[in-house]
């Protein structure tokens, strides 16, 4: 793959390829991405979630309506409507995404409670958006990186690009090497992989489609 191929693939990467097409080339060939379609793969997943590489944590930019549909479940309520009004973006105020974070993702996977900061420490970081205290210990012990100590770390070009190497391999919720679906071209398991659910699904195959017509 070169830069030329990167930028028809996604031409909004342009100005971030100095710092990110070498740290990014070196993570595939880290986490054996060295076929077009797993490459293909990979970069559907990676440019969707950072925004052509251009975001490397988390938007919590939400409305309280986004909030409350995002964030709560039939069995899970994390923000009272009260709460959605308070910290979500309105007319009157913007987002307070640090308090969103702390609350959405306390006490879960390692995270300890809302006062803890937690949340917000571990949001979602790096290549892939990388969540939770739990993820950051077993990435960095596998990097040989600190990331619980030093949580910012992962937007560090290199270390967020080989954060989700590690996550694509071994780091996923499956538990499972994400090379094997590339293989096959099953990039719908791959993006439910990665995001828990079908968020973004259509842009993901979307850039999928053009990494395939560009790669092989």
């Amino acid at each position: 793959m070169t830069q030329d191929d990167l930028i028809r693939i996604r031409p909004t990467v342009k100005p971030h390829l100095a710092a990110f097409f070498t740290p990014l080339c070196a993570a595939m060939q880290e986490f054996s991405v060295n076929t077009p379609a797993r490459q293909a793969a990979f970069l559907s997943q990676i440019l969707h979630e950072t925004l052509g590489l251009s975001k490397l944590r988390e938007n919590l930019n939400y409305s309280p309506e986004g909030l409350l549909r995002t964030f709560n479940t039939s069995k899970v309520t994390r923000f009272t409507k009260t709460d959605a009004y308070r910290y979500g973006r309105t007319a009157e105020h913007s987002a307070d995404q640090q308090t969103i974070a702390n609350i959405a993702y306390a006490g879960r996977y390692g995270n300890g409670p809302m006062e803890s900061g937690d949340g917000w420490k571990f949001r979602g970081g790096g290549a892939g958006h990388l969540t939770f205290k739990s993820n950051y210990a077993k990435c960095g012990a596998a990097l040989g990186i600190d990331l619980v100590s030093q949580p910012e770390l992962i937007e560090r070009p290199d270390i967020a690009c080989r954060s989700f190497g590690w996550f694509w391999v071994e780091g996923n919720p499956a538990g499972r090497d994400l090379n094997f679906l590339a293989d096959t071209g099953n990039i719908d398991a791959i993006s439910k992989a990665v995001n828990g659910g079908t968020n973004g699904m259509t842009e993901r195959r979307d850039i999928y489609a053009r990494a395939i017509g560009v790669l092989i």
